[in-house]
């Protein structure tokens, strides 16, 4: 079976049930740079870029948020888009996507000329969709220029970032980790960066790393103004973001000048998203190909449901997100501390406690009733008091939506897939719900389990039937030797609690806070014993 690519896209159109894109996809300039060209990205941003593209007028607004950036019409025409069909789209806003460390999707959609499907799954699901704004792929550790040199060009208006939690390679102080390898490296090879162009001086290893090497080889072309918007689960991450840059800076030569050309010429706004994007299976793929007629290796699979909120400051245009769906806000803090204590720790616990139990996937979790009350429990017991939420912000019609989305069977999200990087995640996610209750009097019950349960998992590697279950951590070697051979669940929190890139002093010393996680633990220790209080 021949592959999707552009020349396939004539044929395609046809297809009953098959959604194209309705412009002329060989024809889109790039203007932003993507790092971390995964599955999530492609499900999200870049559809929501797509999406944009419909309509009768620009595609998209200048930097002062007014005004259009582009002179003609945007997409909006006739289906098919191969390189020379469909509507023409004048705002440049393809994306080149760069890899970060596997180049997997560099195989799976380089042959394909960036094209690929998304399968929707669950209740009000759509037809099947190629999608085409990807115009580039190219390897993060490989491409002869690498991401500063293309970021680097005039052209590019916007950088967008999944390069999930600890990419960002934050140290227990939330500022830039100096003991990390990586960094200690960049700093090393990146003092060069001042004097000449970045592509000749050094490849760096780190995102921020990549971005201090972009701006210093923006500002010597006088490439002008950009704006970099990560898209990570993390609060207040323009803002982090712009200081993991500076604190780079000022490790090299000279590099306060650079600090302050970012200061003046680079935006940093703040974004929230969501969307279920589960790994895709060779089950996905074979599906892909029959609705498609041709094979299509970087398919992949989301839920109907996405959301994405971002904060409106862009200092060189940007696409109308608007158009497709998109909350644009001055500021994004209060749907942030709602995504994070709501959806996405409910998520962290049915993943910890629901592996532990035994159970393969998120849904089969939700169908454990105690598993389920524990979620349940988690947002409205413990989160939800601890929230300022937007005016018209629905808290119950939010939390009974995330619990629907949990328990759809046809996402088939993995308890695996969703515990990755718990040492990074639960301090975003959990601790500031556990610190905030605390302040208040009260006992954060559910959250102390789902802390506990992370505790458990990372701590015993098995569920409660012995069997092994998979520790996918950056910290996963630390944490194994730190709970080593433990006696019992008193000791098992204490030595935990005593991991400080996870837990603060002054929360790991709280007496009410190490009770509830003691009685959480061994309950979920006890042979043989269900994961749910």
């Amino acid at each position: 079976m021949s592959r999707l690519a552009l020349a396939a896209l004539p044929r395609l159109a046809g297809r009953a049930g098959l959604v194209l894109p309705r412009y002329a996809v060989g024809e889109l300039g790039v203007g932003i740079v993507h790092l971390g060209a995964g599955a999530f990205h492609r499900a999200h941003q870049a559809l929501f870029t797509e999406d944009s593209f419909g309509g009768g007028d620009s595609s998209g607004v200048g930097p002062s948020g007014g005004g259009p950036s582009g002179v003609g019409p945007s997409g909006g025409g006739s289906s098919g888009g191969g390189s020379g069909g469909g509507a023409r789209v004048d705002g440049d806003w393809g994306i080149c996507a760069f890899t970060q460390r596997s180049d997997d999707v560099l195989r799976a959609l380089g042959p394909q000329d960036g094209l690929y499907c998304v399968l929707e799954r669950g209740a009000g699901a759509g037809p099947v969709r190629v999608a085409g704004t990807l115009r580039e792929i190219r390897s993060g550790p490989h491409d002869p220029l690498g991401p500063a040199a293309r970021i680097a060009d005039p052209r590019i208006r916007l950088v967008t970032l999944t390069v999930t939690e600890k990419g960002y390679r934050r140290g227990p102080d939330g500022r830039l980790d100096l003991s990390d390898p990586a960094v200690r490296s960049d700093i090393a090879g990146l003092g060069a960066l001042l004097y000449g162009p970045a592509a000749a001086a050094y490849r760096p290893r780190t995102t921020v790393g990549q971005l201090v090497a972009a701006m210093a080889e923006r500002r010597r072309r006088d490439a002008g103004p950009l704006t970099v918007l990560p898209c990570d689960n993390l609060p207040g991450g323009g803002r982090i973001l712009r200081g993991l840059l500076h604190d780079l800076c000022v490790q090299l030569p000279y590099g306060d000048s650079l600090s302050d050309w970012i200061d003046t010429q680079v935006s940093f706004p703040g974004a929230v998203v969501d969307r279920i994007v589960p790994a895709a299976t060779d089950a996905d793929r074979a599906e892909a190909a029959r609705l498609l007629g041709v094979r299509d290796a970087g398919c992949v699979v989301a839920e109907p449901y996405r959301q994405w909120v971002i904060e409106d400051d862009f200092a060189a245009g940007r696409p109308r997100w608007e158009r497709a769906g998109a909350v644009l806000t001055a500021d994004v803090r209060p749907y942030e501390a709602a995504k994070l204590r709501l959806l996405n720790a409910a998520h962290s616990l049915l993943a910890h406690a629901g592996a532990l139990a035994g159970h393969r996937t998120i849904a089969a979790a939700m169908a454990d009733d105690g598993l389920a009350r524990a979620a349940a429990g988690l947002m409205e017991e413990d989160a939800s008091p601890t929230l300022n939420v937007p005016d018209g912000f629905d808290l119950p019609a939010y939390r009974a939506r995330a619990l629907r989305r949990f328990a759809d069977p046809a996402l088939g999200h993995t308890t695996a897939q969703v515990a990755t990087d718990g040492s990074v995640k639960l301090p975003l996610r959990l601790l500031g719900t556990v610190r905030d209750r605390l302040a208040a009097g009260a006992e954060p019950y559910w959250a102390s389990y789902a802390v506990a349960a992370w505790m458990v998992h990372v701590g015993r590697r098995t569920d409660h039937q012995g069997r092994p279950l998979p520790v996918d951590d950056p910290r996963a070697d630390e944490l194994a030797r730190v709970a080593g051979d433990f006696a019992d669940a008193g000791q098992l929190v204490d030595r935990l609690l005593g991991v400080r890139a996870v837990f603060p002093a002054e929360l790991a010393a709280h007496q009410v806070f190490r009770a509830l996680l003691t009685e959480h633990a061994a309950r979920l220790l006890a042979s043989g014993a269900r994961a749910a209080p």
